[in-house]
C-alpha cells in the first residue's frame, strides 16, 4: 500500500514509526513531514495534496493535525474517491466548536461540566461574577490546544475573557464552564462509525512547570497506561461518554470515522469529558502507540472500510512515557526553527538501558 501521511509533529513521528511496521506498507510519503519521520518516509510539500495523492496512487491518507480535517480535506479525497483515515468536516466541528461538543452532550446527556456560551464580553464576565472562581474559559474554536484557561480567582477569570480576543475568530465566541476538580485522563478510540475500540488510556500533562503549576500548553508528556483510568472507569467511559457520542453524532447525520479523542475529568471514580478531539492527541501518541502490538495500517483501513468490527486489537503489558523538549518562553513568544543535536547520542543511551533493564529483570 501507498500511504501519503499528513502532518509535521512528534505525533506524525509516531505515526510514521508505527505505520512503517506494517507488512502491508509498499511506500510511505510525508507531508510535509520532519527530519525524524524522513527515516520512514519520503518527505514532500505539495501544494494539492488531492492531486498528489492521485498522482502518486495513494490508498490510504492519514491525517494527523486537526486544521485539515476541520477545514474538509477528507471531504475533498473523498469525493476524488480516495480512501482517509480521518473524519470529515462535519464530523470534525467534534473539535472545532467546543459550543457545538458542549450542546451535543447537553442533549444526549453525555457527562460533562456545566457551561454556557457567549459573544458577548460583558455578559460572560457577569456571569462569571454570579458563579466565582475557580472557573474555567474557552476559545470556541481552534487555537492549537492553548485556548483554555483556568481561572483560579475571580481577577483571573475576567481577565481571561479579555484574552479570548488574541485568538481571533477561534475566540469571537466562548464557553465558560464549571471547573471539574478531579484527576484527568484521556481515552483516544478507533472508530468506523459504528464500531468503537478504545486505546490504551494515557495522562498528559498540559502545565508547563513541574508540579502541575504554570500556564495550559499544548500539552508537556504523557503517560500510558493510566492508573486513574481502572477497568471500571474504563467501562464507563465507553458506555457513558464514546458509544453514546458517536451514536449522537450518527443521529445528527454524522459518521464519525478515524480516531476519537475524550479528555476526561475522573470526578469521585466516574469520567467525564473536559473536550473531544477529531485526532490523535498529542503528546498521548507518543506513549499510546509504542504498546500497541496490533498492525495500525491494518486497524487504520478498516476504519476507513467501515469493518472495524472484524479487528482483534492486542495491546503490550508494559508502560510508555513521552517528555517535551519546548523552546525558552513557549507557549507565549519563543523562538522556532533551532536545531535539534544529539538524537544519535539518546538513541544509544535509550537502547543501554533497556538492555542492562532486560539483564536485571528477566
Amino acid at each position: 500500500m501507498n500511504i501519503l501521511l499528513i502532518g509535521s509533529g512528534g505525533r506524525e513521528h509516531a505515526l510514521a514509526w508505527k505505520i512503517a511496521q506494517s507488512p502491508l506498507l509498499t511506500k510511505m510519503y510525508a507531508a510535509p513531514g520532519n527530519p525524524g519521520i524522513a527515516e520512514f518516509a519520503e518527505l514532500v510539500n505539495p501544494a494539492d495534496i488531492v492531486k498528489f495523492a492521485q498522482d502518486k496512487n495513494i490508498d490510504l491518507v492519514v491525517v494527523g493535525p486537526e486544521a485539515p480535517l476541520v477545514n474538509g480535506l477528507v471531504d475533498a479525497l473523498e469525493v476524488a474517491g480516495i480512501k482517509a483515515f480521518g473524519c470529515k468536516k462535519d464530523a470534525a466541528q467534534i473539535e472545532g466548536s467546543k459550543i457545538f461538543a458542549k450542546q451535543l452532550m447537553k442533549k444526549y446527556g453525555i457527562p460533562t461540566a456545566k457551561f454556557e456560551v457567549f459573544d458577548n464580553p460583558d455578559a460572560a464576565k457577569n456571569y462569571i461574577r454570579k458563579e466565582g472562581a475557580p472557573i474555567v474559559i474557552k476559545a470556541d474554536g481552534l487555537a492549537a490546544g492553548k485556548g483554555v484557561i483556568v481561572a483560579q480567582d475571580l481577577d483571573a477569570a475576567l481577565s481571561a475573557v479579555d484574552e479570548m480576543k488574541n485568538f481571533g475568530a477561534a475566540g469571537s465566541k466562548i464557553v465558560v464552564e464549571e471547573f471539574m476538580d478531579g484527576e484527568e485522563a484521556s481515552i483516544l478510540a478507533f472508530t468506523d462509525g459504528e464500531t468503537i475500540i478504545p486505546m490504551v488510556a494515557a495522562q498528559d500533562h498540559k502545565r508547563l512547570n513541574d508540579g502541575d503549576s504554570g500556564v495550559n500548553t499544548g500539552g508537556m508528556g504523557a503517560y500510558a497506561p493510566a492508573p486513574v483510568v481502572t477497568e471500571k472507569v474504563a467501562a464507563l467511559a465507553n458506555e457513558k461518554i464514546l458509544k453514546p457520542i458517536i451514536a449522537a453524532l450518527k443521529a445528527a447525520g454524522i459518521i464519525y470515522r478515524g480516531c476519537l479523542y475524550a479528555g476526561l475529568m475522573i470526578v469521585d471514580g466516574a469520567p467525564k469529558v473536559v473536550e473531544f478531539n477529531c485526532r490523535f492527541g498529542d503528546p498521548e501518541t507518543q506513549a499510546v502507540l509504542p504498546l500497541l502490538k496490533s498492525d495500525l495500517l491494518e486497524i487504520m483501513l478498516s476504519c476507513a472500510n467501515g469493518d472495524l468490527s472484524k479487528q482483534k486489537i492486542n495491546w503490550s503489558d508494559g508502560a510508555a512515557v513521552c517528555v517535551v523538549l519546548a523552546s525558552g518562553g513557549y507557549p507565549k513568544a519563543y523562538k522556532k526553527n533551532l536545531p535539534i543535536s544529539g538524537l544519535d547520542a539518546a538513541k544509544k543511551v535509550i537502547a543501554d538501558s533497556i538492555e542492562r533493564y532486560k539483564e536485571k529483570y528477566s
